[in-house]
């Protein structure tokens, strides 16, 4: 029996032995692969017919180490089933843990979009595993003398069980730092909701003047829609516990022996910490990937979302003389290799541009969930590179805009409440005290004569300005409900 080896020296002095090439062969012929490489002949063929993009299939450490997670647990439950050696068993699971390390991307190297429904990253994964494996055992690379890629690291699985399974573990793993990004963001406009609270502010309507509010209503109404956000990505995210690990090819389980199915749940949520779980049908879990659908359907509404409220941060701090300017957002960097001096929004430029491609992220999603065909949906890898694309660039935008933006947001009290003053909005706050015909006719004349209502007020003496700011304060304070 071989001896099962796990220590860096071993390590070490394997790999000096591997610095020559070695030849793999498939059908279609041989293939020289480097030394010190663990892939084999599946992933060079993956490589040479579908390599499209930039990104290889551990660009992603939570797609590689979901990957590594779900051979991990197949192995231990092919062992409890009696169909792998406890020995085949360990070395699997060394390997995989070596995997999730990140000691081997340079092997994982099949592109995140390769069009084989996945068939290609599987195996890349398998050959990876297994020659790893057969380091730990004392075998050379590429025999496969006692771990065979197929044999025993895919025992019980196919490529359209594991890489959807794996996909939904990688997304949930994702989503956890994203909401926590969000969250982050909602206590930083709470924040400045209790630093602005009693700012007196002109709120607008299709761009025109409305009614006075304060101006902490207005980041108390983001912080409110920023919270909901995270609700709504926590509550799609749980939905992605239910995986199709163990329906094999088509649902059936055919492959797998009888006790698999149950094992590989127990040791999957064992090893990483949550509670999946099979689904109550397997042939849907196969056929739909419309999870996805909703997963990719709550990104883009959050990046809508939040590029509606950067939108309006550039709008309130336009200017400085230009426009409104009745917010601040802290100077960011030149805005200008022209004009000395300027500064542009670029943090709320930014969320808004990162907002278009998410939205186009979903579209591919949508089309991809759609042409499914039959059994099973082959288009998985489009779904990973787009909704990993996705939660990737709302968790680094929201973190830089939250804290290189929102933070440090301050407001000109004066302009804010000049603005109000000078606007017709003010109107309906003296109805109450002056009743609406009187408050109408003097409406009137101050269109008429090009003046604010505030100074027609002031000369006619009907209400003294302490009393109009009271009550622009009181009508500032509705009662919701009412």
């Amino acid at each position: 029996m071989n001896k099962l080896v796990y220590n860096e020296s071993q390590t070490e002095s394997q790999t000096e032995s591997r610095n020559d090439s070695r030849t793999e062969r498939d059908y279609v012929g041989e293939v020289t692969i480097p030394g010190d490489k663990l892939y084999g002949v599946n992933t060079v063929r993956g490589v040479e017919n579908l390599s499209v993009s930039p990104l290889g299939i551990a660009h992603y450490p939570q797609f590689r180490d979901a990957f590594a997670q779900c051979k991990w647990a197949a192995a231990l439950a092919n062992r409890d089933n009696d169909v792998l050696t406890t020995q085949q068993c360990e070395a699997i699971m060394l390997a995989c843990r070596d995997v999730i390390a990140g000691r081997f991307d340079d092997s994982l190297i099949v592109d995140l979009l390769e069009g084989s429904g996945g068939t290609s990253t599987n195996m890349n994964f398998n050959e990876v595993i297994a020659n790893r494996a057969q380091q730990h055992l004392g075998q050379p690379s590429g025999s496969y003398d006692v771990i065979h890629p197929n044999d025993h690291v895919n025992r019980s699985q196919s490529t359209n069980d594991v890489y959807p399974a794996a996909l939904k573990i990688a997304t949930h793993a994702m989503l956890e730092p994203l909401i926590a990004e969000i969250v982050q963001l909602a206590a930083h406009f709470d924040t400045k909701a209790t630093e602005f609270a009693d700012i007196l502010h002109l709120g607008r309507t299709c761009l025109q003047d409305a009614q006075p509010m304060r101006l902490g209503q207005v980041f108390g109404g983001y912080a409110s829609l920023t919270r909901r956000l995270a609700e709504e990505l926590a509550a799609v995210r749980d939905k992605l516990r239910t995986l199709p690990l163990g329906g094999t090819a088509i649902g059936t389980g055919f492959g797998a022996p009888a006790g698999y199915r149950s094992a590989v749940y127990r040791h999957l949520s064992s090893i990483t910490g949550v509670d999946y779980t099979a689904p109550s049908n397997p042939f849907d879990a196969m056929q739909n990937m419309d999870v996805f659908s909703r997963v990719s359907a709550e990104l883009r509404t959050c990046a809508a979302s939040l590029a509606k409220v950067a939108s309006d941060l550039t709008v309130l701090s336009s200017g400085p003389v230009g426009g409104l300017g009745e917010l601040h957002l802290p100077e960011a960097q030149a805005g200008s290799s022209i004009m000395p001096g300027k500064v542009n929004p670029v943090l709320p430029m930014a969320m808004i541009q990162l907002s278009f491609a998410v939205i186009g992220n979903d579209v591919a999603v949508a089309q991809a969930v759609q042409y499914g065909q039959l059994e099973i949906n082959h288009f998985e890898p489009v779904v990973a590179s787009r909704v990993f694309d996705s939660i990737m660039l709302l968790t680094n935008g929201i973190q830089r805009f939250a804290q290189k933006c929102v933070a440090g947001i301050t407001a000109d009290v004066a302009r804010n409440e000049q603005h109000l003053m000078d606007s017709m909005a003010m109107a309906t706050a003296l109805v109450p005290k002056l009743g609406y015909a009187r408050v109408s006719k003097l409406a009137r004349q101050s269109v008429a004569e090009g003046r604010p209502l505030r100074s027609i007020l002031d000369e006619s003496g009907l209400l003294a300005k302490d009393d109009t700011l009271a009550a622009i304060h009181e009508a500032s304070y509705p009662v919701f409900g009412a």
